[in-house]
């Protein structure tokens, strides 16, 4: 039991560190007069996939490359089928003033596919690290040169305007969610693991499913937020950004950190489903059927993965 509280704990550190991260970003955005869709595209898309990051990154310190693996294929497999599923039956009537399909179908296809070749030698090596961290970099200058709309809005609840600005408050807060990033997704990955030899199933199961489920939550609480505010832009583009970002800068950093080593065979399910959800995706930005049924498609594309995750514990 006290393994579970740990972990619980640790999870809820982790998410808090970095909302506390992301809250503090974006006043130094603001005090110097950055535009609302640099700080959206910069810092909210980034920060939601900062628990990704650094429980990736933990878990490949050390030495459980199936965490970090599983933990970015779950997280985009979540990001799409319960985070938009939830969106599209939330906000009820969905309808973006962005092309997604035209605009930004590549960016959520580009990660995915570059992923599959990587892993297909059993290795995401250093040098692999390094591609992905300037695949990031290539969509944030394609972010920027399409600075005219607006991917992603800040979202009000992440910063407390009405404080003025100060160095010194910033700098610590900034250094306090630093830290609890740090701590929680040691902690997170050491109780993980210790969870799954406890419950006898694979590290495999326990970062595909309950760490992804637990780093996926801030990209839920911003799109719910947007969707129930009727920004549609924001919500579909967060988890765009938050994808490409799960791919590029978590997996790049955890194997700068330490190679990746895995054999693809014994996960082709999972790596399947990241695929199709992603296709689907497309497909629907596409056909621009932001409805209701397409939220319960995801859900129910959700329910198959897990039920085989649970199957295969």
């Amino acid at each position: 039991m006290s393994t579970v509280f740990v972990f619980i704990v640790s999870l809820a550190v982790l998410i808090w560190g970095a909302d506390l991260l992301i809250a503090q970003s974006e006043r130094i955005a603001k005090h110097f007069g950055l535009s609302e869709y640099f700080i959206g595209a910069t810092l909210i898309a980034l920060g939601t996939s900062l628990p990704e990051m650094a429980a990736s990154v933990a878990a490949s310190l050390a030495g459980h490359p199936a965490i970090s693996l599983a933990n970015i294929i779950g997280s985009n497999i979540l990001n799409i089928t319960l985070v938009l599923g939830a969106v599209f039956l939330i906000a009820r009537t969905v309808t973006p003033h962005r092309d997604f399909f035209a605009r930004d179908s590549s960016w959520a296809l580009f990660p995915v596919f570059i992923f599959i070749l990587m892993i297909l030698d059993g290795v995401i090596s250093r040098l692999d690290g390094l591609l992905l961290i300037g695949l990031m970099g290539a969509y944030l200058l394609f972010l920027i040169r399409n600075g005219q709309e607006i991917l992603i809005e800040e979202v009000e609840e992440y910063a407390d305007t009405d404080t003025p600005f100060a160095w010194a408050r910033t700098g610590g807060l900034l250094l306090v969610g630093f830290v609890t990033v740090i701590v929680g997704a040691d902690y997170l990955v050491e109780s993980a693991g210790d969870l799954a030899r406890m419950m006898g199933v694979s590290e495999w199961i326990i970062g595909v499913v309950m760490i992804a489920m637990g780093t996926s939550m801030p990209e839920l609480v911003v799109s719910i937020i947007a969707a129930r505010k009727g920004k549609a832009d924001m919500a579909i583009g967060n988890i765009i950004g938050s994808n490409m970002a799960n791919i590029s800068v978590a997996l790049g950093a955890a194997a700068l950190a330490r190679p990746l080593t895995l054999d693809p065979t014994h996960y082709l399910f999972d790596i399947t489903t990241m695929l199709a959800a992603t296709l689907m995706l497309v497909f629907l930005s596409a056909n621009k059927l932001y409805t209701q049924a397409a939220g319960i498609s995801l859900l129910i594309v959700l329910g198959v993965f897990l039920e085989h995750a649970v199957g295969a514990a």
